[in-house]
């Protein structure tokens, strides 16, 4: 369902845009997802029309029919990326490209239309840079980006909408988690599963989070920071977090990272921290690993570190694991060498401060 329309966005002028003073006191400590800049993008799709009706213009709130379609059955699917704040001052995206290649492959498991990947990444940076004053001003906040897409037809027939609507919003992002510890505690989820072997794992759909609410309320509510999801045939092997991938370190140099079997995300970040380990030398495994495994790594010290990563906690080191089975902690509790070692590379290219071998930044002045 891709189609190429050569699209131009129109700008729709802010009749009341923030006040500075307001703007200022939101970025002080705008924690993660509950500020948002002043614009967002908006495109129609229709059947038989394609792609139109691209504009930029004041965040605002939608207008939706009760029978739209996104409300009953589901179709949405989203992306998520961040705009930093580059050693000169100026903002850049990370790898833009991959989150709109992994946006179409969302919206065809999905069965909705494709958005021409050039159309995505105008859009996200059309957006930073007509909302730029909103990047906040603390020590390694950014300004996170929501692309996402919804069926936008009226009607309760269970098929593929006829409408869609793509839009683009922007938070001023601080600290992910709000524990600030320097290392994070993982409950395993025996009595939930986060996605089956055929279904949508590998889309990045709303669906997949809201079959995570309960185990993550669940962890957090035994004092955890994250839930970690088995696999849902043998509820044996280790998967994701609800929304971040997992890498292992071992004593011997190894470094294991469950595979894409079409039941996790592929993460972005997890794709580039696998290239920068590669180029390095590392040996480097996407295989399967269990949580019996883990367990008995941990508390042989075999396993060094554990780490999560993804868009909006970057890279984050896993300090314990714990479930009904008791609790363990990984390593000596707090960040590892080599994860901090990962953080500091993958941060210092996204900042410009570490040399861009491959091409990921894309800088916008």
């Amino acid at each position: 369902m891709a189609d190429n329309p050569g699209i131009t966005f129109e700008r729709l002028p802010h009749p009341a845009p923030t006040g500075e003073a307001q703007r200022v006191a939101a970025l002080a400590n705008p924690g993660f997802g509950s500020v948002f800049s002043d614009h967002m993008v908006t495109i129609d799709w229709e059947e038989g029309k394609g792609w139109h009706n691209a504009a930029i213009g004041p965040r605002a709130p939608l207008s939706l029919d009760p029978a739209t379609a996104v409300l009953h059955y589901a179709q949405e699917v989203f992306e998520g990326l961040k705009a930093y704040k580059q050693a000169d001052g100026g903002l850049a995206l990370f790898r833009p490209e991959a989150n709109a290649a992994r946006f179409n492959e969302s919206a065809k498991r999905l069965a909705m239309p494709e958005l021409p990947e050039d159309v995505f990444v105008e859009s996200v940076r059309l957006l930073v840079e007509t909302d730029r004053e909103w990047f906040p001003s603390l020590e390694g906040g950014s300004l996170y980006l929501r692309p996402f897409m919804f069926a936008s037809e009226a009607f309760l027939g269970v098929r593929p909408s006829r409408k869609y609507k793509y839009l683009v919003i922007a938070s001023p992002a601080g600290n992910y988690f709000k524990s600030g510890a320097p290392a994070v505690s993982i409950w395993v989820s025996r009595d939930y599963s986060r996605a089956a072997p055929g279904g949508t794992g590998a889309a990045k759909c709303g669906g997949n989070y809201a079959a995570s609410l309960v185990p993550q309320a669940e962890a957090i509510e035994r004092g955890h920071d994250q839930v970690v999801f088995l696999d849902a045939e043998e509820h044996k092997w280790i998967e994701e977090l609800g929304g971040m991938n997992l890498f292992f370190i071992f004593d011997d140099g190894r470094i294991v990272t469950p595979p894409l079997t079409g039941t996790i995300l592929p993460g972005i970040t997890r794709n580039s921290l696998l290239t920068l380990a590669r180029e390095e030398g590392l040996d480097v495994h996407e295989e399967r690993y269990s949580l019996d495994q883990w367990r008995e790594d941990a508390a042989s010290g075999r396993l060094l570190e554990t780490f999560a990563c993804g868009t909006a906690a970057v890279v984050t080191p896993v300090g314990k694991l714990a479930g009904h089975d008791g609790e363990i902690t990984i390593g000596s509790g707090g960040p590892g060498q080599l994860t901090q070692k990962f953080r500091e590379r993958l941060v210092g290219i996204q900042r410009g401060t570490i040399e861009d071998k491959y091409g990921w930044v894309m800088k916008l002045g």
